[in-house]
């Protein structure tokens, strides 16, 4: 479990399943504007306990890292480090969704925070990456409060909604690898 003052993140589990199916069937208009094209099979209890086995496993590959954020004992948001590339890169891609009632209030920023640290400090990653539509601002500022930098613009880079979407592209070092 990784704390910080108002969250804490921790890698979901089967019991979890419930809960992370309510965030997404709540913010489901709100998380589409940012995601993949989703089939209704993703928004079923089977499809999210299918979802959490699967990332448990590519964790243990040292794929992909996916935590809940959780405030008290709720679920209010999911945040990954994936894409996970080793040998003379070591390098993953951050993403993140946070019910939209919670947007605004620091929690997301504190989690990105806290992964940025298991990521340099436990799996010793030296870059971090990220992509985000350039009118999400709220994201972009959030990772600019973290340390990323932009770097510049990845054109029709991510399908979503069915169209191909231009991702501004941030990035952060681990400082102990300068």
């Amino acid at each position: 479990m990784l704390r910080g003052n108002q969250t804490y993140l921790r890698e979901l589990n089967v019991a979890d399943a419930d809960s992370l199916l309510e965030l997404q069937l709540n913010n489901r208009p709100f998380f589409e504007q940012f995601s993949m094209l989703r089939t209704e099979e993703y928004y079923t209890l089977d499809k999210q306990r299918h979802l959490i086995e699967e990332w448990k496993l590519s964790a243990e590959k040292d794929e992909e890292y996916r935590f809940g954020v959780f405030l008290d004992e709720n679920l209010i948001g999911t945040i990954n480090l994936y894409q996970v590339i080793r040998s003379s890169l070591q390098s993953a891609v951050i993403g993140y969704f946070l019910d939209q009632k919670h947007n605004g209030k620091g929690y997301m920023t504190e989690a990105v925070q806290l992964l940025i640290e298991y990521a340099f400090n436990e799996l010793k990653l030296h870059r971090i990456e990220a992509g985000v539509m350039p009118h999400n601002i709220g994201s972009i500022r959030v990772l600019e409060k973290c340390g990323f930098h932009k770097e510049g613009m990845a054109r029709k880079n991510v399908k979503i909604n069915n169209r191909w979407e231009d991702h501004q592209v941030l990035a952060i070092i681990n400082p102990h690898d300068e």
